[in-house]
């Protein structure tokens, strides 16, 4: 309501311009206006005024009534042609009104707005008061009419465009701002992800590590502080791997990253596995070759969700084994245990506590580790294996695609 308050005032304002223009014409430029008389033509008088008043009062609402507005302008305009006044360029307003109509309205309205403009010129143009005008003025009519015409349909047709222009613009960052969230939470994805992986495989071992030391600490002290001095190593590890990890997300960029840990850290981690008290094999079959950096991230996060679940639940005296399998066009990961289980207890049947229900019978429990796995094999395109083996004990597998032999 306040932009059309706006609007009115400035076109409120346009016509009394046009009004004081037309009227400044029609008494003193008009025909006998300087008291030299025109030949079939009326002097300026009070009706005449009153009509060419009439004529640009509809500019006051042109944006709002255009053809209407028109329609009313035309009257007065004609009537003083036909009374013999002859208007002259005191024909301003219906030039408006033309404009308007071509500026704010569809193609059908303007286009009648035009041939009716036409219509009435040729109309008074025929009746000929006065004497008659030569063809090339009512040629000069015309072209000004068309012209004024097609300026409005122009300014209309550019206003649609930048209109179009902005909604474009508007559906590009919505579009983007919905990606950017969509990137977001993925990357809290992977982030979670990946911090479940570290914590759960670090404080996993270091519960092991703290409950073999507290069950030699009266008896053998020095092997409980071996333990403890593993515990310290650990946890510098976890911390490390961590920092790593969330470093992406702190606003300082001189933020240090390490590189992730790959297929190249497995022998550590097996040696780390050893120390926790799950006696661990790694076997490499096969010509290591190159291996793209998701992937081969995802094989060690694999193996190690693997082995933290045997030390978990694969109980005393339990081994496990690491498999990794190079193929020309296959990366094959294997982490396979001989435990029986630690039994029920804790948090759900510990063989299955992170594996689906549906895989190998195993029952479910309510841990992410495997369902994290289960999601990074996935993206990559591959095909995971999860529940007990037959002859006993539990196992994982994933096989990973290499394309074009990487």
């Amino acid at each position: 309501m306040r932009v059309w308050r706006r609007v009115l005032v400035r076109d409120a304002l346009l016509a009394v311009l046009v009004a004081a223009v037309s009227l400044t014409l029609f008494t003193f430029w008009g025909p006998g206006a300087r008291g030299v008389p025109v030949e079939g033509l009326r002097d300026p008088d009070a009706l005449g005024v009153v009509l060419v008043l009439l004529a640009c009062v509809p500019v006051a609402v042109r944006r709002r009534w255009p053809l209407t507005g028109l329609c009313a302008a035309l009257v007065p305009e004609t009537a003083l042609e036909g009374l013999g006044y002859g208007t002259g360029l005191t024909g301003a307003a219906g030039l408006v009104m033309l404009y308007s109509v071509a500026a704010y309205r569809g193609l059908a309205m303007a286009l009648g707005g035009l041939a009716l403009s036409l219509a009435l010129y040729a109309t008074s143009a025929a009746a000929g008061a006065g004497a008659p005008a030569a063809w090339s003025d009512h040629l000069v009519v015309v072209v000004a009419l068309v012209a004024v015409w097609g300026v409005g349909r122009s300014l209309r047709l550019r206003r649609a465009y930048m209109e179009e222009l902005r909604d474009r613009a508007a559906r590009l960052e919505r579009a983007r701002a919905a990606d950017r969230r969509a990137a977001q939470a993925e990357e809290r994805a992977r982030i979670a992800r990946e911090l479940h992986d570290v914590v759960a495989h670090h404080v996993s071992v270091m519960t092991v590590q703290a409950s073999a030391a507290r069950r030699v600490l009266a008896s053998d002290p020095g092997l409980a502080g071996e333990a403890l001095t593993a515990i310290e190593e650990t946890g510098r590890m976890a911390l490390t791997e961590m920092r790593n990890i969330v470093g992406v997300l702190r606003a300082d960029a001189r933020a240090e990253l390490g590189p992730q840990p790959g297929t190249r850290d497995l022998p550590a981690l097996v040696d780390q596995m050893r120390e926790a008290g799950l006696a661990t094999g790694l076997a490499v079959e096969g010509a290591p070759g190159p291996v793209p950096a998701g992937v081969d991230l995802a094989a060690y996060r694999l193996v190690q969700e693997g082995l933290t679940n045997a030390l978990r639940h694969a109980g005393a005296g339990a081994t496990a084994r690491v498999t990794v399998r190079y193929e020309p066009h296959e990366l094959d990961v294997r982490v396979e245990d001989d435990g029986r289980g630690a039994g029920d207890g804790g948090d759900g049947d510990g063989r299955g506590h992170d594996a689906n229900p549906q895989e190998g019978g195993a029952r479910a429990g309510r841990g992410h580790g495997l369902v994290g796995i289960r999601e990074r094999v996935a993206l990559y395109g591959g095909i995971l294996s999860i529940g007990p083996r037959p002859g006993g004990g539990f196992e994982v597998r994933a096989r990973f695609p290499l394309k074009d032999g990487q």
